[in-house]
């Protein structure tokens, strides 16, 4: 009787745990639908280029994570990457491209360092901006000219573009409220734009900006690599001695290569810029964020259980943000729980919105947003009083 219970109990554990792994299995199998603020979604042929590059860089028998960046072959790499760039954006030829490896949080240092002399002008609309207005206050005076902090930086604030400032500095896009420009800066002086977070994602008048520039994580390519526009004239104002390395001027005279550049990040970022070429460039990239965004905010608008945290004027075509609507708090946890179980990864909100964030960049498909929407119709219909 032993014997059987035992042989018996065995047949038991050994179904559960082939149950458990069909379940494991199906589940990990599911198409995730991806909207993590970043590092983010690319696009399936990126995904596909870049693995070829690291098993065979363009039948070179090595992979791009071995090849030297003193090689005619990477040489190729940066310069379709820099004729890329410009052909998608517009860049007129008084603009120099270059790239360093890291953050942009490193450019929040490195712009005042190479250009505040007496005072520069800063727009606060959230954390980036308030980290890019702490490092510049080491090298000069900053005025803060706008903000909108007074609203927890639920909108853009209006502003009367500055004179005699050495540049103004915005953030196009704020990842953790949701809130973006959505026209460029005139001004008399120079305008230094952080786009990390919207960069190629709609037209932009390139020639309104002294600088631009923004880590590639978002839209471009993996973490690793942040990229700057930056216009001829600039280097000539840059308004002390530096280290080397912090200098702009270095990094163009070198075309990014005075150290080994982030090789890897920067041939997924051309790759990246093909990419958005072939399915029609800016303008058709413009039109699909713009349908995605607008089916999602329509439903945050409609949809009883949730509502928006920015004001409509300002909002993100990137980055979404929505909280439960008053009186549905509590449901939070199980609405982010039932995204779970559809495939839905990474949209809780930063700590200091709450709530849900879902980030639409580029390569995000629209059947992600049907996705999220259904989701939240779903739930609506089960829950709404």
């Amino acid at each position: 009787m032993a014997r059987c219970f035992s042989k018996n109990f065995h047949i038991f554990v050994e179904r559960k745990i082939q149950y458990v792994v069909t379940i494991k299995t199906t589940f990990n199998s599911m198409k995730k639908h991806v909207f993590n603020a970043g590092p983010s979604l690319l696009a399936d042929e990126v995904y596909e280029s870049a693995v070829q590059a690291i098993q065979d860089f363009n039948g070179s028998g090595i992979s791009i994570l071995s090849i030297s960046h003193r090689t005619p072959a990477f040489d190729a790499v940066m310069n379709e990457a820099d004729s890329l760039f410009r052909e998608l954006l517009q860049i007129p030829d008084n603009y120099k491209i270059f790239y360093i490896g890291g953050g942009a949080r490193t450019f929040f240092y490195e712009i005042p360092a190479n250009f505040l002399g007496k005072k520069a002008a800063y727009v606060n609309t959230g954390v980036w901006s308030k980290k890019a207005i702490k490092e510049a206050k080491r090298y000069g005076e900053v005025e803060v000219i706008a903000t909108s902090e007074d609203k927890n930086f639920n909108y853009i604030p209006k502003f009367e573009a500055p004179k005699g400032v050495d540049y103004l500095h915005i953030t196009s896009n704020n990842t953790i409220y949701g809130t973006e420009y959505h026209y460029d800066i005139d001004a008399e002086v120079p305008v230094i734009a952080d786009m990390s977070s919207n960069i190629l994602s709609r037209p932009i008048d390139v020639s309104k900006y002294a600088m631009i520039y923004g880590g590639a994580q978002k839209n471009l390519a993996p973490a690793g690599v942040s990229f700057a526009i930056i216009r001829e004239d600039m280097l000539d104002k840059i308004v002390r001695d530096l280290p080397t390395m912090v200098s702009f001027k270095t990094h163009v005279d070198n075309n990014s290569m005075f150290n080994t550049p982030p090789v890897f990040p920067i041939y997924v970022l051309k790759e990246s810029l093909k990419w958005l070429k072939s399915i029609g460039g800016v303008e058709e990239i413009y039109r699909r964020n713009v349908e995605k965004a607008e089916l999602l905010y329509a439903e945050i608008d409609r949809n009883p259980l949730f509502k928006g945290t920015v004001e409509k004027d300002s909002r993100s075509l990137m980055n979404i943000c929505f909280v439960m609507a008053e009186g549905y708090e509590e449901l939070a946890p199980a609405f982010m729980e039932y995204t779970k179980e559809q495939g839905i990864v990474g949209i809780k909100g930063h700590r200091l919105v709450g709530g849900f964030r879902a980030s639409c960049y580029n390569a995000l498909k629209k059947e992600s947003v049907e996705v999220l929407v259904k989701c939240m119709q779903d739930f609506a219909a089960k829950y709404a009083k």
